[in-house]
C-alpha cells in the first residue's frame, strides 16, 4: 500500500469519525420515565412514539472497575435501588467488579468474550481502551433514536459538539462524562510535616525534591518504606516514566493507543510524533535515577511482586507517600490523612507543576458504552439515564441510604453520620461513568485548598489538541502486539530499578522494540497524525 493511499485511508477514518449529526434535530427536554402498568411514557420529539413496553422485569449487568467493598454497604444500598429502579423502568442492576488486580488484562478480556450478559460497561478513551474495543466491537452503535427514546434526559443534556466526540467511524459509541469538573492528573502524595523537617520548606516540587524527601524517610524513620509501592499488576511503570516525561519535557501523551509510548511533540506542534522512551535522554536519566532510588531502599526489594494496600499504610504511618492523581488528593487521601495521622499536613506533588506541561482531562475519560451483545440494551439505556440525571436515584448510587451512608448538612453539603469511617464504611460503586455536577453534594470533608488547585492548573492548561482523534491501528496491529509484549517486559522492571544497569536495560529496551516493529508502527502513527491535522486546518 503506498503512502498517498495509506494519507488518503487515515484522512477518511478521521473524516468519518468526526462526520457530525447532519439530521440531529432539536433535543428532548422530557424530564423523566415513569412506569405505568408495565409500560413507560416515551418522548415524542422524534425517537419513538408511544409507551415503552416494560412490562417483562429486567436484570442490567453493569461492568465497574474496582474492588467490590465487603462491608455490607452496597448490598444494603443496591436492594433499596433496586426496588426504585423496578418501580421507575421495571428493571433492577447488577454491578459486575473489574476487580484492581490484573484490571488492564481482565477488563479487555472480559469485553472480547462477548458475554452477551453484560448491558452496561463503564470506560474511558484515555485509560480503559475505549476506542480499540469500539473497533472490535465490543460496544453497541447507539443511534440518535435509542438514545432520544430510552435515555432522552442524557442525550437532551450532551451538546453536538461532545456527541461528535463519542464517534468512531461516525457512529456513536460511547455516552461523555461531560458534566463533572475533575482533575486526573498524576504525582505523589506526601506528608509535609515532614518534608518541611527534611529542609524541603517550599515543599516537593520535582523529582530531585521526592528523591530527598525518601531520603529523609530513610535518615529520621527507619521503620517507615519511603514509598511503599505495590507494582505487581498495576501501571505504576508508565504512571512514574509518564510522570518524569511530563515533569521535565513538553511532550503530550497520545491516549488510547495499545502502547503507550508516543507523544506529541509539544503544545507549539502537537502533531509531531515522539517519544521520549524511544529517543532522547530523558528515559535514560529516569532509569539512572529509580536504579539509585532502588539501590537507596526508597521501597520495598520484592515491589514488582507486592500486592498489600498502600494507602492504608500511608493512613497508619507506614509508608510516606502514595501515587495518584489530583482528585483523590482533595476529595480522600488528605481528609482521611488529616483525622488519621493529625499534623501530616500532606501535599500533592502534581507531575506538571515543574514543567507547567499539563492538559484539561476530555470529557471521555469516564464514559458509558452498551455491550454489543447486550439482549436489553434498551432497558439498559433507560437505567443508565436514572443513574446519571433522576436525583432519588443518583443520591442513592453515589451516596448510598440517607441518614445510614450520608446525611445533607443544614448548609446542604454532603456529611457523614457520626463514626462513619470513609476506609471502611464507602458504598464503593465507583461511578466514574456519568457523574453530574447539577446533582453533586459539595463534600463538607473535602480539604479546603481544593479551590486554589484548581485555580493554578487552569492558569496553564491546556485543551486536548487529540480529543477527535481516533487512530487507525488494524493494519500494524501484530506490531503493536509484539511492542506491548516488549513494554511489559521492560518498563516496570526499569521504574523500579530492577533492569540491572539503567543504561543498558534502555539501550535493550529500545532494541526490542525497534525489532518488534516500532519504526514502522511509528510511521504509521505519523501519517495519521499529519492527516488528522490537515483535518483540523491546523
Amino acid at each position: 500500500m503506498g503512502k498517498t493511499f495509506k494519507k488518503l485511508l487515515s484522512l477518511c477514518l478521521i473524516l468519518s469519525m468526526a462526520v457530525s449529526l447532519a439530521a440531529c434535530g432539536s433535543k428532548s427536554n422530557n424530564s423523566g420515565q415513569g412506569t405505568d402498568g408495565g409500560t413507560t411514557t416515551a418522548p415524542t420529539d422524534g425517537g419513538s412514539t408511544g409507551a415503552i413496553d416494560t412490562s417483562k422485569h429486567e436484570v442490567i449487568k453493569f461492568v465497574v472497575l474496582g474492588n467490590k467493598p465487603t462491608n455490607g454497604r452496597l448490598e444494603a444500598m443496591m436492594t433499596e435501588l433496586n426496588k426504585k429502579l423496578t418501580e421507575k423502568v421495571n428493571a433492577e442492576l447488577e454491578l459486575y467488579y473489574v476487580e484492581w488486580a490484573d484490571w488492564q488484562t481482565q477488563y479487555n478480556l472480559l469485553l472480547a468474550s462477548g458475554d452477551s450478559t453484560i448491558d452496561l460497561i463503564g470506560t474511558a478513551t484515555d485509560w480503559l481502551d475505549a476506542w480499540p474495543n469500539s473497533k472490535k466491537g465490543a460496544f453497541l452503535e447507539l443511534t440518535d433514536d435509542m438514545l432520544k427514546t430510552y435515555a432522552p434526559q442524557t442525550y437532551a443534556s450532551v451538546s453536538e459538539d461532545h456527541w461528535n466526540m463519542c464517534k468512531y467511524d461516525g457512529k456513536i459509541y460511547l455516552i461523555p462524562e461531560d458534566n463533572y469538573k475533575q482533575w486526573t492528573n498524576h504525582g505523589f502524595m506526601y506528608r509535609g510535616d515532614w518534608a518541611k523537617q527534611f529542609g524541603l520548606t517550599n515543599g516537593v516540587n520535582s523529582f530531585a525534591d521526592l528523591g530527598k524527601y525518601f531520603q529523609g524517610i530513610k535518615d529520621n524513620y527507619p521503620d517507615v518504606i519511603p514509598w511503599d509501592a505495590a507494582a505487581s499488576g498495576q501501571a505504576f511503570g508508565s504512571q512514574l516514566a509518564g510522570g518524569y516525561f511530563q515533569s521535565n519535557t513538553q511532550t503530550l501523551f497520545l491516549d488510547g493507543l495499545e502502547v503507550p509510548v508516543f507523544f506529541g511533540a509539544s503544545k507549539d506542534d502537537p502533531f509531531t510524533l515522539v517519544s521520549p522512551y524511544m529517543e532522547g535522554q530523558e528515559y535514560i536519566d529516569f532509569a539512572k535515577m529509580m536504579k539509585q532510588w532502588g539501590d537507596a531502599g526508597y521501597w520495598r526489594e520484592d515491589v514488582l511482586n507486592y500486592t498489600g494496600d498502600t494507602r492504608e499504610e500511608f493512613y497508619a504511618g507506614q509508608t510516606g507517600a502514595d501515587q495518584h492523581h489530583t482528585q483523590t488528593y482533595y476529595t480522600t487521601v488528605r481528609p482521611q490523612m488529616d483525622t488519621k495521622q493529625p499534623g501530616s499536613d500532606v501535599q500533592f506533588f502534581s507531575f506538571s507543576e515543574p514543567s507547567k506541561n499539563l492538559v484539561n482531562l476530555i470529557i471521555t475519560h469516564g464514559a458509558l458504552a452498551v455491550g454489543a451483545n447486550s439482549k436489553h440494551p434498551e432497558r439498559a439505556l433507560m437505567v443508565y439515564d436514572l443513574l446519571r440525571n433522576d436525583e432519588e436515584i443518583y443520591r442513592l448510587f453515589n451516596y448510598g441510604i440517607e441518614g445510614t451512608d450520608y446525611v445533607v448538612t443544614d448548609d446542604g453539603k454532603l456529611g457523614r453520620p457520626e463514626g462513619y469511617d470513609d476506609s471502611t464504611d464507602a458504598l464503593g460503586t465507583n461511578y466514574w461513568y456519568g457523574r453530574n455536577d447539577n446533582l453533586e453534594l459539595d463534600n463538607e470533608t473535602w480539604y479546603s485548598g481544593k479551590a486554589d488547585i484548581f485555580a493554578n492548573y487552569d492558569s496553564y492548561a491546556i485543551d486536548s489538541p487529540y480529543s477527535q482523534l481516533v487512530f487507525e491501528t488494524d493494519d500494524i496491529a501484530s506490531y503493536m502486539a509484539n511492542m506491548s509484549d516488549v513494554f511489559a517486559s521492560y518498563v516496570t522492571a526499569i521504574a523500579f530499578g530492577k533492569a540491572g544497569d539503567p543504561e543498558k536495560a534502555v539501550a535493550d529496551f529500545r532494541k526490542a522494540m525497534k525489532d518488534a516493529g516500532y519504526d514502522e508502527v511509528y510511521k504509521v502513527l505519523q501519517d495519521q497524525l499529519t492527516a488528522y491535522k490537515e483535518y483540523l486546518g491546523k
